[in-house]
């Protein structure tokens, strides 16, 4: 087939270019774009077995557990940002013809906005994010869902016989990974559309946060018309009326607020582990690792996964069923404790807080009355002494704005009508707002257990670390612990490749940092290493699952295992 046939301009092969039931001749309800309009070449993409896959992996992984509305697929997030990448692409087309933009252009961004997340696993980031890292940790390969989404893209292209050029072929990927680099003779700002790598301000961001928002329940309007019309290119990228700065970091806010709120919850995090456990278990048995390097099997590599472990007789997926069982009872790993950490911190708190040093500080408490102050120890270790590390977990999730630490609107340049829109500038804190946060990132620490019943000895066993932290740093110049500011180029066509090495120092925090002996609660001053006092529980402490509640042994029972233990931990206190 003539690959020149697949971009043809429409306007020749109708009779009336404006009657868009000829333009697009199918068109698919979306609860949040109303109709998206399809034209035929995008449908030659929709339908094939390797885009289809994406409507058996949920969006948001877990969270529907928690929110069940939210149990959208990839599959309409992707039909929408394909037509916001058709609605932005299309706009500066008509508004800027000077751009040479052509319908060529259009449909190549319309084509990656729609194929840019072919590449997801079972549960969308649960399995680039944590999975595949654990099982390749010890391995010389390394993979994220957008090495997939290329592949699946080549499979679907050459798989379906789809008429594409190889120059098209390679522009639509590298819109797909964001990277100009690879197509130097495109046009740069076209790359701002779908995976804009210079601010993180792209139609897939605009799609997320409408859409996760509206099926989780608690929706967050965007005025997605107003941010298309505000869009023109200056300085070869895409740039924003400066009426428009306001809404702009409200999106940085929102997608702050759906992580911590949403993505974040320590629940679906708990079944994320519980899942992970469960394929990493399953994966001497299935290898299903192995799948996401070859396109054929990773077209069946989806959510059903989990299906297929629990229907299966095999022995060996006997601990994935048994853990899948209990994720179906609500018998979930439980949080024993949190604590959002001051973000020049954050490397700190990795070093030291690990379930191998959680482990060793609980048998320390349990055994070794000279690892105290006080002098206490714990004359009954029966559970200490059964406490492992596999049983313990301990989670950082970094939440920022989108540009880690740094303010994403320091990488948006902005225009002004009075001044002809000919040039572009970064808008300052004035120009929109004073009220912004020191650091536009911060950590949350969560750590979790496995089994219900070391639920109070892992809090415990944190809590002593938080406290020898304390000790340590009590005398140290804090100081010491950050750099000088980092000089952030606004101009530049991309944000560091990696993260900074060093963040400013801290202004205006003396009282953050002034050391007590209380660990926080009962009045006592706040440290970065004071204790959570809302989740403060006896190191006893074992709870029921929601749906067994009052089947387990009474809490007197529990209090009566380690008295010993409770005596020095309220001591400590």
């Amino acid at each position: 087939m003539n690959t020149s046939t697949l971009f043809e301009d429409n306007d020749e092969q109708i009779d009336h270019p404006n009657d868009i039931s000829n333009l697009f001749p199918r068109l698919i309800k979306d609860p949040i774009h109303n109709y998206i309009p399809v034209c035929s070449t995008l449908s030659r993409f929709i339908d094939t077995k390797q885009f289809q896959r994406l409507r058996n992996i949920k969006q948001l992984g877990t969270t529907h557990y928690v929110w069940p509305g939210g149990s959208h697929t990839r599959f309409e997030h992707c039909l929408g940002v394909a037509f916001l990448a058709r609605t932005m692409a299309t706009h500066l087309k008509r508004s800027q013809p000077e751009l040479g933009i052509t319908d060529r252009d259009i449909n190549c961004v319309e084509i990656a906005g729609l194929c840019h997340d072919l590449g997801h696993g079972p549960w969308s980031h649960v399995w680039d994010g944590l999975f595949m890292p654990e099982v390749l940790k010890n391995s010389d390969k390394t993979w994220k869902h957008e090495d997939g989404s290329e592949m699946m893209f080549d499979y679907l292209v050459r798989d379906n016989e789809v008429p594409i050029s190889a120059e098209d072929q390679s522009f639509v990927k590298a819109l797909i990974a964001g990277e100009p680099s690879r197509t130097p003779d495109e046009k740069a700002f076209l790359f701002d559309i779908v995976a804009n790598k210079r601010n993180g301000l792209d139609v897939d961001k605009f799609d997320y946060i409408h859409r996760d928002s509206h099926m989780i329940g608690d929706p967050i309007h965007l005025s997605l018309v107003r941010l298309v019309n505000s869009a023109r290119v200056l300085d070869n990228q895409i740039c924003y009326d400066v009426k428009d700065a306001n809404h702009i970091y409200e999106i940085c806010v929102s997608r702050f607020k759906l992580h911590k709120i949403f993505y974040n919850h320590k629940t679906a995090k708990a079944i994320e582990y519980m899942i992970i456990d469960a394929l990493i278990a399953a994966e001497p048995a299935l290898h299903i690792a192995e799948s996401v390097f070859s396109p054929e099997k990773f077209l069946h590599l989806t959510d059903n996964i989990m299906a297929r472990i629990e229907a299966s007789e095999d022995p060996e997926l006997a601990e994935s069923r048994a853990i899948f069982d209990r994720m179906h009872k609500r018998d979930l790993y439980k949080c024993v404790d949190y604590k959002v950490i001051d973000w020049p911190l954050r490397q700190l708190f990795r070093q030291h807080i690990t379930p191998k040093h959680i482990v060793e500080a609980v048998q320390r408490l349990a055994e070794d009355p000279s690892s105290t102050t006080e002098g206490l120890g714990v004359s009954s270790p029966t559970n200490s002494a059964r406490l492992e590390v596999s049983d313990v977990i301990v989670d950082f999730s970094t939440m920022h704005y989108g540009m880690k630490e740094k303010n994403p609107l320091d990488f948006v340049r902005f225009y002004s009508k009075g001044n002809q829109i000919v040039n572009s500038s970064r808008a300052e804190r004035g120009d929109y707002s004073n009220l912004m946060p020191q650091y536009f990132a911060e950590d949350l620490i969560r750590v979790y257990t496995k089994k219900p019943e070391f639920f109070g000895l892992v809090q415990a066993g944190y809590r002593s670390i938080l406290a020898s932290m304390q000790d340590r740093t009590q005398h140290d110049d804090l100081d010491n612990l950050v750099v000088p500011s980092i000089n952030l180029d606004p101009m530049a066509p991309t944000p560091p490749a990696t993260e900074a090495p060093s963040t400013p120092r801290l202004h205006s925090r003396n009282a953050s940092f002034s050391f007590t002996a209380g660990g926080g609660g009962n009045g006592s001053a706040a440290t970065p290493f004071s204790n959570n006092s809302f989740t403060t529980v006896s190191p006893s402490f074992a709870p029921a699952s929601p749906t067994r509640a009052g089947r387990g042994r009474s809490n007197k029972r529990r209090r009566d295992d380690s008295p010993a233990l409770d005596a020095t931990l309220k001591r400590r206190k």
